[in-house]
Order: C-alpha cells, then sequence, then structure tokens
C-alpha cells in the first residue's frame, strides 16, 4: 500500500531536497578546491591519478544534482497542476507519496557521503 500526504507535507519535502542538494553543490565547490591544492603540490602519477578520478565523480555528483533538482522541480509543478485544477478542498486531500523520488535522493546521499569518506582517506594522506 502506497503513503499518501498532503500537498504541503509533499511541497516540504521538496523543499528539504532542494536545500540538501544546495549544501552538496556547495561542498562539491569545496571538494574541488581541496583537490586542486593537491594537485598543485604533488605532480607524482599516482596523485595524478586519484584526483583525476575524484574530479570526475565529482562532475557525476554535480550532474546527479541537476537531475534529481529536475525531478523534483517537475513534480512540484506537477502537483500544482493537479491543485489548480481542482481548487476546493485540496487541503485536505492527499497525494501519493513520492516514493521514488525519496529513494533517488536517499541513494544520491549515500553515493555522495561514500565519496566524501574516499576522499577524506585521500586528503588526508596527500595533503
Amino acid at each position: 500500500m502506497e503513503t499518501t500526504k498532503t500537498i504541503y507535507q509533499l511541497h516540504e519535502d521538496h523543499k528539504t531536497w532542494l536545500n540538501k542538494l544546495e549544501f552538496y553543490k556547495d561542498e562539491i565547490s569545496i571538494m574541488q578546491n581541496r583537490i586542486s591544492e593537491i594537485a598543485k603540490k604533488n605532480t607524482s602519477k599516482e596523485v595524478l591519478s586519484f584526483v583525476e578520478h575524484f574530479q570526475n565523480q565529482l562532475i557525476v555528483q554535480k550532474e546527479q544534482i541537476d537531475i534529481l533538482k529536475h525531478e523534483i522541480n517537475s513534480h512540484e509543478r506537477s502537483i500544482e497542476e493537479k491543485v489548480n485544477k481542482k481548487a476546493v478542498a485540496n487541503e485536505s486531500k492527499k497525494f501519493l507519496d513520492h516514493s521514488a523520488q525519496r529513494k533517488n535522493v536517499e541513494n544520491f546521499e549515500k553515493n555522495f557521503n561514500d565519496l566524501r569518506k574516499e576522499l577524506i582517506q585521500f586528503l588526508s594522506k596527500w595533503m
């Protein structure tokens, strides 16, 4: 059985997720700066190989953030359209939970945190 939520609950989820994604985007900038510092100080092939790996991973994470933001914003617009079509009693109306978006955000966070741990280990070794 699918969970249902009010429009306000769904909207609150969207706002929370978008705020989290902005935070992760800021973190990516910080990570990129740290990686650049390492690349400037250490020019060995081993280090540059790791630098390239992390730069590529951060590019992938940025792309995932953009995809998730697009999905969330699309879902928000979809809900708005439904509400505008039937403006009567929307406060109490229940909508299906957006479990696919929830799962996507959770998966992103897990992957991002794994990457962060890996990067921290690399930074502690080479800084």
